[in-house]
Parts: structure tokens; sequence; C-alpha cells
């Protein structure tokens, strides 16, 4: 049994040698090359708190400007918005609340095999007449920050107030309008985790 450990032992000693060996005619590594003219610090942006801080998974902005981190905080603050919706609907039907004429219709994804064709083309239609209500709010998605009352009211991407509902944000400091975005945002992110199942 000592012969036997011995013997592995050597064997592991020889590949850590090989390896070693090997590491010496490796490639040294290329310095990478920003495609933006200067690195943007993304860490101290909305949304980067406790308890996870500015997280990246994906890479999606390793190498982008304010531009491109704008459009995708916009991007998940309205899948947020939107996983919020989901997640009240889907609790509401569970707990036997339907529309009159949908008593029959089941809760949860099996709503979704039981809903007439006629509702899915008025879904379709709500939420074009939506995203084309809203598009000129700011100066993201479309590119235009101008609208039929001329310059945007709008404070950020994603901010739809029209004049009658403010519920008064105007009046908040900047730091309370700081404070209700990340929970906005936080409470869309769990949102769409807890859609998600």
């Amino acid at each position: 049994s000592t012969t036997l450990t011995y013997a592995k032992m050597m064997k592991i000693a020889v590949l850590a040698a090989l390896a070693g060996s090997a590491a010496a005619f490796a490639p040294s590594p290329v310095a990478q090359t920003s495609r933006t003219a200067l690195s943007a610090d993304f860490s101290k942006e909305l949304g980067a708190q406790m308890p996870l801080g500015f997280i990246d998974p994906l890479g999606l902005v390793a190498d982008a400007d304010q531009d491109e981190f704008d459009r995708l905080r916009w991007v998940e603050l309205k899948h947020g918005r939107v996983a919020m919706l989901a997640v009240t609907g889907y609790l509401v039907t569970y707990a036997g609340v339907r529309f009159p004429g949908a008593e029959d219709i089941p809760s949860g994804f099996a709503a979704l095999d039981n809903i007439p064709g006629m509702v899915w083309a008025q879904l379709i239609a709500t939420w074009t007449m939506m995203e084309a209500a809203n598009q000129d709010q700011y100066a993201s998605p479309w590119g235009t920050n101008q609208n039929a009352l001329g310059d945007s009211p709008a404070e950020f991407k994603g901010d739809f107030r029209n004049g009658a509902l403010d519920f008064g944000w105007d009046k908040l400091s900047d730091d309370a309008k700081m404070r209700k975005r990340a929970i906005e945002l936080n409470q869309g992110r769990a949102a769409q985790m807890g859609i998600l199942g």
C-alpha cells in the first residue's frame, strides 16, 4: 500500500512538472483595449447596491459606454415593470379573481393555452399602443427627445409622467428620487426572478 501511495505521488509530481514547463511556452496575455475612449465605472450607478453591489455576470457592460449602459438600465427597468404586473396578475388569478366571462380559465401559466384568440389580439394591440404612446418621453429607445408638448418632461429613461400623474415626484429631493428609483429597480429584479419561478 505504501508503494501504491508513492507511485501516485510520483505521477502527481510528474504531471505538476509537465504543467509548469508547458506554461513557460504558453503565449503571454495581450493587453485588451477597450472600444470606448474612457473606461466607464458603473459601480457607482443606480442599482449597484447591497447585497451584491455592481454585478454583471454576462459581461454586457464590460466594453460599454454610458449610452449603452443607460439603454440596458432602461431595458432592465422596463422588464422589471412588466414582471411586477405579471406577478400581480399571477397572484390575483391564483386567488380566484376573474373577469366576467373568464371564470373557467385556469390560473397561472395554464391560462395561456385557454385564452381565446381575440383576447390575444387585444393584448397585442394594447402593448403596441402602450409602446407608441410612451416612445417620445425621453431620448431612448427611439432617439427622439421631443413630443407634441415640445421638450421632453422626463428626468430619466422610463419616466412616463405626463403632467396629470405625478404623485408628488416633483416635491421630492434628489436623494429621495434616487432612493425611489432604486426601490423600483430592486422590486423589478425580484419580480423578474419571481415570475420565472
